[in-house]
């Protein structure tokens, strides 16, 4: 056996770092830095003389129990939740029986059809915002005519309180199912076509070989979907922003974690800006969604490689 010369073993790879260099540094002073910088300034509270006193996580006990805070936090975190499970219960399973769709052979101009549905993920979202503002107008919108098709009565859609929220939600899902979509297409397209002829020459129906063969090998990008769904959808901003301004009208209904940061930090109207309860609400969200992260990674994640390993 031909060994290693000693000069070249344990060499390091060089060329390692200077490939992963750029991207490290770039990343670390537009994301880690800012990241780091913010949880530290949470920790701070303006001084008289116009600097920052140190006070610990007093800014976090003030924004969960001061009543100048609290209302409006609690209810743009139930808020959230409420978009991210109208997201997770409509956004994903239609995603899901699109790409079935788009997968079958018999299905004639997938490409078009493929195109179609992705196109208003590339829009941009102050468009999307302006349409759907338009179309929903009660006063000049199209929607009327649409709804009075199906028997259902217009009203202020953006302008009430009881369906601000699940009407903006369903306008975000219509603009970003295509990515959903897509991540599934090509899950599906990457299952042998021997697993699934091999099942139907057994007998299995369509059904059956969505239910018993493709869902099960798709599990991976179906935690990878919900985990992208989870942490979109609590740095949720600029939908509501476009549509709703930073109050997240009618009477905050459509206030989500992110324009509450932003009214925090920046200020807005007659709201005075505090960047140290700004950067306390970005660190609240950042806790969210490291823990659902966490969540898919130590649960999700593990379950399935446990499944792998028994199989």
């Amino acid at each position: 056996m031909n060994e290693m010369p000693a000069g070249s073993r344990g060499k390091f790879p060089i060329h390692i770092i200077v490939f992963l260099a750029p991207a490290v540094i770039i990343y670390t002073l537009f994301m880690i830095w800012p990241l780091l910088d913010s949880l530290r300034l949470s920790l701070y509270a303006p001084s008289p003389d116009g600097g920052v006193t140190f006070v610990g996580f007093q800014n976090y006990a003030t924004l969960f129990n001061d009543p100048n805070y609290s209302e409006r936090f609690w209810g743009a975190l139930r808020n959230n939740v409420v978009f991210f499970i109208i997201h997770m219960a409509v956004q994903n399973p239609v995603g899901l029986l699109l790409a079935s769709f788009l997968a079958s052979r018999v299905t004639r101009f997938r490409t078009v059809f493929r195109t179609l549905i992705f196109t208003p993920t590339v829009l941009s979202v102050v468009l999307v915002g302006f349409i759907w503002r338009l179309i929903l107008s009660p006063l000049w919108g199209i929607s009327e005519g649409i709804l009075a098709v199906i028997g259902i009565e217009n009203q202020p859609w953006l302008g009430l309180p009881e369906t601000a929220l699940p009407t903006l939600s369903l306008v975000s899902v219509w603009q970003y199912v295509g990515i959903p979509m897509m991540l599934f297409l090509a899950a599906l397209i990457a299952i042998p076509d021997e697993i699934i002829e091999a099942a139907q020459v057994d007998g299995a129906t369509g059904w059956n070989v969505f239910w018993q063969i493709k869902l099960p090998l798709i599990l991976p990008t179906v935690g990878i979907v919900g985990v992208l769904t989870f942490v979109g959808n609590f740095n949720a901003f600029d939908l509501i922003y476009t549509t709703q301004t930073a109050l997240a009208g009618p009477n905050f209904a459509t206030d989500l974690l992110a324009t509450l940061f932003y009214r925090t930090f920046f200020g807005f109207q007659l709201q005075l800006g505090n960047p140290t309860m700004g950067a306390t609400v970005a660190g609240v969200m950042f806790a969210i969604i490291l823990a659902g992260v966490l969540v898919y990674l130590f649960g999700w994640q593990r379950r399935l490689l446990r499944n792998e390993v028994q199989l």
